[in-house]
């Protein structure tokens, strides 16, 4: 659960995952934040882990994958910390990967038959052309292609925690490079709440940036054609290989990449 100034929501999403799913470790990724939301996270029994200084969204996300693979975890649920993702919809996006049928499993606000959600216009706009790149690309039809809440095997932790993944908005990039590289991919439909209250990361011009730089992203996925086939031949770096074990070759640098080598 990365979290940046979530004070005053983040205590009341520890306590519901806990009542959904009792027993589960909850891991929030403190990045950086300037309130009491660390605070708040550890009162209500999660284990945190801080970021001295603000590292971005996605940042957040792989200090997760990796305190998880460190810790020997063989699932990771993926929620914000705002209280738009509801606990009671985790049982839903966990059960394909418990059944063995999926990698990784997005819940998706906007499947058939669903409650519409209130996106705003521009964030629909978006989604729905990464959306239509993302089925010519991959010849698979996304619905909610910028969700972040989801489930995640084993695999697909190791190969997102390998130094491949983006710092701010990991989305549709992430997509397609799990897809190129073997993972399987499945969607569930799923309630959300609006968010309410703190900053978005999609607030002010960040759209525009967000737009620009996953397009770049996209188009460095697709110059790697041979990491992602690496990857699913199982010759590809992997960070629980022993340092001597592993390829020499380097993932490549992404838009937003938060590694020193980029």
């Amino acid at each position: 659960m990365p979290a940046r100034n979530e004070s005053g929501r983040i205590g009341g999403v520890i306590h519901s995952v806990h009542r959904v799913l009792p027993g589960t470790d909850v891991v929030v990724v403190n990045d950086a934040s300037s309130d009491s939301t660390q605070e708040e996270a550890i009162e209500a029994g999660a284990t945190v882990l801080p970021h001295p200084v603000n590292l971005g969204y996605g940042a957040g996300l792989e200090t997760g994958y990796t305190h998880a693979l460190r810790s020997g975890y063989d699932i990771v649920l993926q929620m914000d910390a705002d209280g738009q993702h509801v606990a009671e919809e985790l049982p839903r996006i966990l059960q394909p990967v418990l059944d063995d049928t999926a990698d990784i499993v997005l819940g998706s606000r906007f499947m058939p038959d669903q409650a519409a959600y209130a996106a705003g216009a521009v964030r629909r706009l978006g989604q729905r052309f990464f959306a239509l790149l993302l089925r010519g690309l991959t010849g698979r039809r996304f619905t909610d292609p910028t969700s972040g809440f989801q489930a995640l095997s084993r695999a697909a932790v190791e190969f997102l925690a390998s130094g491949v993944f983006p710092c701010d908005y990991p989305d549709a990039d992430v997509l397609l490079m799990s897809h190129r590289a073997g993972l399987r991919i499945v969607e569930v439909p799923v309630r959300m709440c609006a968010r309410d209250g703190g900053m978005s990361m999609h607030s002010g011009l960040k759209p525009l940036y967000y737009g620009i730089k996953m397009l770049f992203s996209l188009f460095i996925v697709l110059l790697n054609f041979g990491l992602w086939r690496a990857w699913q031949r199982g010759t590809a770096p992997r960070t629980c290989r022993p340092a001597a074990a592993r390829p020499q070759r380097s993932p490549p640098c992404f838009p937003g990449s938060c590694s020193p080598r980029c």
